[in-house]
């Protein structure tokens, strides 16, 4: 592969792996950690399934696809709404959502892949890269500009320095410094929140009262799984969204790499390995699992996109369940730090898409492509949403990303070959 430091399959030395390693873990840790604290559930379960479900993802996907799995906000209302009657039922819908994504993939199985290139074609694919990077601005602006709901001249201040030390550390270095732009913005971002904290009240927000008085060691907790039919339906039912997600992750990240893992592995294998880590999950009681954006961005900017490196933070993660203070240290990063990160990160998947159609020569004066391009970006972009009330307590809900890729692909099964618009 060219223009990449490090290939899928290549396994970097190990004074430059576990740095590589860290830039992921970093990367996931805000996001993997916040579904569990939003929903009642345990923390150092979470960031164990996430470890656990990433590793058993690259063994069914033949180590081909540098993917990490975290936590899904997607389930978040679901997740919410069985925990609240019990941790048994949470984890059976978890497990039903898996069992979902598992029958898909044995169907994509069977029906080959040659559909893809079909009802997937580059003016669709690079404009649903494209929205799920674009998705994720909000979320970057937010922790970029914003303490406890409020603009902060602080954090936004924060946010820059550590992303003109991602910048400085991207364009200016090369070699293996150049390769960890993620972490060494963080820690750059970290140490100048650290100072200036010491120096000026308004920059105090590192505290490490929670380090202090989290234990070294700890064990994930378990629990016994419940059955509840409308529990069970409604994760079903939102696992259709999430596999259309996961149709995009699997796109942009071989876009990103420069390897079809749509074909290879195939895209059996990545749904059937985000099924069963996600029943892994529900096992032992962790939210459900999704590939992550912040680490697909992670492997756009180093061009580190060795399988390995994954894989050893996974390792990392599952390391970290066992003890808690670690993880407490690392959850002291300022929310400004990650969204100063975040903001090139969420960007460089954008422009992966942005990649993808110029690469194409998509041809934007075609009134059928600007209109597929279009209606998927605003969409995608703007969470467009359908949802119907199936009962009482239970909805069907398709929106943002998910629905926009729907609408992408019905419009290029359904709109009619046009011509140029000067024609």
């Amino acid at each position: 592969m060219k223009n990449c430091v490090y290939d899928v399959n290549e396994k970097p030395p190990i004074r430059e792996w576990i740095p590589f390693s860290l830039q992921h873990v970093f990367a996931m840790f805000g996001s993997t950690i916040l579904v569990p604290l939003l929903c009642g559930m345990n923390v150092a379960t979470a960031l164990f399934t996430a470890g656990l479900g990433t590793i058993l993802y690259i063994i069914i996907t033949q180590f081909k696809v540098p993917a990490f799995l975290g936590s899904s906000f997607a389930f978040i209302p679901a997740l919410i709404a069985a925990g609240s009657m019990g941790m048994g039922y949470l984890m059976t819908g978890v497990i039903a959502s898996g069992l979902m994504y598992c029958i898909v993939a044995l169907i994509v199985r069977k029906s080959g892949t040659d559909w893809i290139s079909k009802v997937l074609p580059p003016v669709v694919i690079g404009s649903v890269i494209v929205c799920i990077g674009m998705s994720l601005a909000p979320t970057a602006v937010d922790m970029a500009m914003n303490l406890n709901g409020s603009y902060s001249l602080v954090a936004f201040s924060i946010a820059i320095v550590t992303l003109v030390a991602m910048l400085v550390t991207n364009l200016c270095f090369k070699g293996f410094v150049g390769s960890v732009p993620v972490l060494i913005g963080l820690i750059v971002g970290y140490l100048f929140t650290l100072i200036m904290g010491w120096i000026f009240p308004a920059y105090h927000l590192i505290d490490f009262t929670a380090v202090k008085e989290t234990a070294w060691f700890g064990l994930p907790k378990m629990y016994a799984p419940k059955f509840n039919l409308g529990i069970i339906l409604t994760f079903v039912i939102v696992s259709f969204s999430t596999i259309c997600e996961h149709i995009g992750d699997t796109m942009t990240i071989s876009k990103i790499i420069g390897k079809e893992c749509y074909k290879d592995p195939g895209l059996h294998r990545t749904l059937l390995g985000d099924g069963c880590a996600t029943i892994l999950a529900g096992i032992f009681g962790g939210p459900c699992n999704t590939t992550y954006g912040e680490n697909v961005g992670t492997l756009a900017l180093s061009k580190v996109y060795s399988v390995w490196v994954v894989f050893g933070a996974a390792c990392c993660s599952v390391f970290l369940s066992f003890f808690p203070k670690f993880a407490a240290l690392i959850s002291t990063v300022p929310t400004a730090v990650l969204g100063g990160i975040s903001l090139m990160l969420f960007g460089s998947i954008a422009s992966s898409g942005l990649r993808t159609i110029v690469d194409a020569g998509i041809d934007y004066s075609n009134k059928r492509n600007l209109a597929i391009s279009s209606v998927i970006m605003v969409a995608g972009i703007g969470g467009l949403a359908f949802q119907v009330a199936l009962g009482s307590n239970l909805t069907l809900a398709l929106e943002g990303v998910a629905l926009a890729t729907i609408l992408g692909i019905l419009m290029n099964l359904l709109l009619p070959k046009e011509k140029s618009l000067d024609k």
